[in-house]
């Protein structure tokens, strides 16, 4: 019997170049490989166009224009959720009874106006966006943006307070799986990891030659971490980091370059930054969001195809991947570890842990499955 599913995703999913994006990607290519019609509907609303490489993968592709600036703007629903809100999409995805993933809490404003109680509805969950949005607030230094994300926190986590309870809730963390069910209430909600792009560990052993930092630096969190990094840690430590990623502010350049063994790599591409990953002796991911959600690409990317990975607590929590990195709680400790491990050469048996850590957790094919049993 040939299985046909609608999939919604908040933004166009290629090129699969940030976490949701890859997420989101990469669980299509598994859809269509187990063999299910995927009927695609997504917002464009960026530079990311509108790209015919998803023909390959969905038997109908619909793309729609995300409401932005004031037309997106409701008193009381999150601006994520109000623009993404089209009766379009609802009229084509109310015209059968296939199933629905909506990925993202982004797309559930859709919730409202499709029957909840007898059809199969997944909504993805990458992050307990109410949290993810008061974070933003809380590294934001532009006041007026840490106004809009503190509304939005407000909002989100009331919106989420008000989910239907019919719907499977997938999670990618033990973290929010059990702050979905514990605080929000919700009966059916699963741990389904993310889908990274990344199936084989090839890090490779012996000595690298530089440190690391990488993410989307457009990002406040990012910003904050790269700038703590450069004012914590390698103003003790002389050995060569490097920054990488999108967008970096005129502010985070001009430090990176204050010292002569710091430096930025603005908007690298993808092989920039996989060499670049490679390459590194280190990588040193901090986060500093004090309530953590959702799970970094970045960290699975560096314990993927890196050497060494220096994280504090807060990356790793609740990700079950501690015993894979070296953790620090302050700049002096990091410090520590990074000179520790400097001359330490990555051998065969961190290859060989992370392998046993990651490879059972972050089975595309398995957890596919997973996600097929909650739709049918």
């Amino acid at each position: 019997m040939t299985r046909h599913l609608h999939i919604v995703c908040l933004d166009v999913p290629w090129p699969a170049d940030y976490g949701g994006a890859i997420d989101m990607m990469n669980r299509i290519r598994e859809m269509h490989k187990a063999g299910i019609k995927i009927h695609l509907h997504y917002f464009s609303y960026n530079e990311r166009g509108k790209p015919k490489q998803l023909e390959e993968f969905c038997e109908s592709v619909h793309v729609y224009e995300r409401k932005t600036g004031r037309k997106g703007l409701s008193p009381t629903l999150p601006y994520i959720v109000a623009s993404r809100i089209n009766q379009l999409l609802l009229d084509r995805l109310n015209e059968d009874n296939h199933p629905i993933l909506l990925e993202g809490i982004h797309c559930a404003g859709l919730l409202s106006g499709l029957d909840t109680v007898n059809r199969k509805i997944v909504v993805r969950i990458h992050n307990d966006e109410g949290v993810y949005y008061h974070e933003l607030a809380r590294a934001e230094s532009n006041w007026l943006r840490k106004l809009y994300f503190r509304r939005e926190s407000r909002l989100l986590t009331r919106f989420t307070a008000q989910l239907p309870k019919e719907c499977i809730y997938a999670c990618v963390s033990e973290t929010d799986r059990k702050r979905f069910e514990q605080e929000y209430k919700l009966p059916h909600v699963k741990y389904i990891p993310t889908f990274p792009a990344w199936e084989e560990i090839i890090g490779l052993e012996g000595l690298g030659n530089l440190c690391l930092y990488h993410g989307n630096l457009s990002v406040p969190e990012n910003e904050e971490a790269a700038i703590w990094l450069l004012r914590n840690v390698f103003n003790r430590i002389k050995l060569p980091f490097v920054i990488a990623g999108k967008k970096p502010s005129k502010k985070l350049v001009r430090l990176a370059h204050i010292y002569q063994h710091t430096c930025i790599v603005a908007d690298p591409s993808d092989k920039e930054l996989n060499d670049l990953i490679r390459k590194a002796h280190i990588n040193v991911l901090p986060c500093f969001n004090k309530e953590t959600t959702g799970i970094r690409l970045k960290l699975l990317h560096a314990l993927f195809e890196g050497r060494h990975c220096v994280v504090n607590p807060e990356m790793v929590k609740g990700t079950g991947l501690e015993d894979a990195c070296h953790i620090g709680t302050t700049g002096e400790s990091i410090a520590s570890i990074i000179m520790q491990l400097h001359n330490h050469p990555f051998a065969e048996e961190e290859l060989r842990l992370r392998r046993e850590l990651l490879l059972k957790q972050y089975d595309n094919e398995k957890n596919n499955r997973d996600f097929i049993q909650c739709l049918w």
